[in-house]
């Protein structure tokens, strides 16, 4: 009796074991509980000061430059100034020689002096008749008219004489050339007894290119974004790329007020270069200050959308979604500084991809 009794506990045991590990009922009704939860993640657009400056590359160029080429059709005589030549204003450069420059110019003398001669002449003529008129009847009034026509006749073509002489004079001048202005030689492409001038093919290229080296021009192009930020006033700071750790600063001397076919605005930076340590085509990396008060939007790197032909933001407005074209600025680790139609506090989707549409509902 004992073993039964203990048979009958173990079995009574083992049917609630049994039942307790069955699962519990399923409801198949359908009315699951739902995930309230958004599935899209949602930020806002920020306005506030990105940076105190912008980064900005830029490039020397020289103070002036000049090609120089041959004004008369002539052949070389002597090239007085070589590549790296230091040179001063007025300085002689090239001399050429054109024989029939020369001719010309004996030609345009001589006629000259034979129309001094004329007119002296036919002046001693009007002076004769003239006293001669004093008599009645001794000179005709036609013949004192006719002899003063003469007179001032002549005296003009002496003017006409004198001024071709002076251009003859003038265009002989070109056969020495002379530099306009203090600096450096830079390139030379000619020689002794090359034909130059207009009418030559040699005419296609300089002789020689002459810069201004002692003083340069620094040359940054801000965007059109950045146009209506940039403070013209303060410093700026720049450290040229084979230079690195030599920070230079100095101010903007000029801007162009115009924005370029790229559109960006041109701005220039004087430098002094006494000792000739720049080149130009040295590249810059330049510090521009921007104005206190200036404010970017700022998103979110990862609510930026990129196609091929655009590149967009998602807003949200009333539920719905709604695309905005965009520009990116300056980049940092986590944000992007854009431009377009949006506005501070705006809401915007974040890890957005292009597969959401215009009007897409935003739960």
């Amino acid at each position: 009796m004992k073993y039964y009794s203990l048979s009958i506990t173990t079995l009574t045991i083992s049917l609630l074991c049994a039942c307790g590990q069955q699962q519990q009922p399923v409801d198949m009704t359908g009315d699951s509980t739902t995930n309230t939860h958004s599935k899209y993640e949602i930020g806002r657009v920020a306005e506030k000061p990105l940076a105190s400056y912008v980064k900005l590359p830029g490039q020397l160029k020289p103070f002036e430059e000049v090609n120089i080429y041959a004004r008369v059709n002539g052949f070389i005589k002597e090239v007085l100034a070589d590549r790296g030549t230091t040179v001063h204003k007025g300085q002689v450069l090239i001399t050429l020689e054109a024989p029939e420059l020369e001719s010309q110019l004996q030609a345009a003398t001589s006629k000259y002096v034979q129309a001094q001669e004329n007119a002296v002449a036919s002046k001693e003529k009007y002076r004769r008749l003239k006293e001669a008129a004093s008599e009645a009847g001794a000179v005709a009034p036609l013949d004192l008219d006719n002899a003063l026509s003469r007179m001032r006749a002549d005296e003009a073509i002496v003017l006409s004489e004198r001024s071709n002489v002076e251009s003859m004079s003038n265009i002989k001048s070109y056969l020495t050339i002379t530099a306009p202005f203090n600096g450096v030689i830079i390139q030379r492409n000619v020689s002794a007894g090359a034909l130059v001038g207009p009418g030559s093919k040699s005419n296609d290229q300089p002789m020689l290119v002459l810069q201004h080296l002692e003083k340069l021009r620094l040359e940054v192009y801000i965007p059109e974004a950045y146009v209506d930020k940039v403070d013209l006033k303060s410093p700026v700071s720049f450290v040229f790329n084979a230079m690195p750790g030599q920070e230079n600063k100095a101010t903007i001397s000029r801007s162009a007020n115009a924005l370029s076919s790229l559109r960006s605005e041109a701005i220039e930076i004087d430098i002094n270069n006494h000792h000739l340590d720049l080149k130009p085509g040295m590249y810059a990396e330049v510090k521009i200050p921007l104005l206190s008060q200036a404010k970017s939007l700022l998103i979110p790197n990862n609510a930026i959308v990129r196609s091929t032909e655009r590149q967009y933001v998602i807003t949200v407005k009333e539920g719905k979604a709604m695309l905005v074209n965009i520009q990116e600025g300056l980049r940092t680790h986590d944000s992007t500084e854009v431009f377009g139609t949006l506005a501070g506090g705006d809401e915007i989707l974040l890890h957005a991809t292009d597969e959401i549409r215009e009007g897409t509902v935003i739960k």
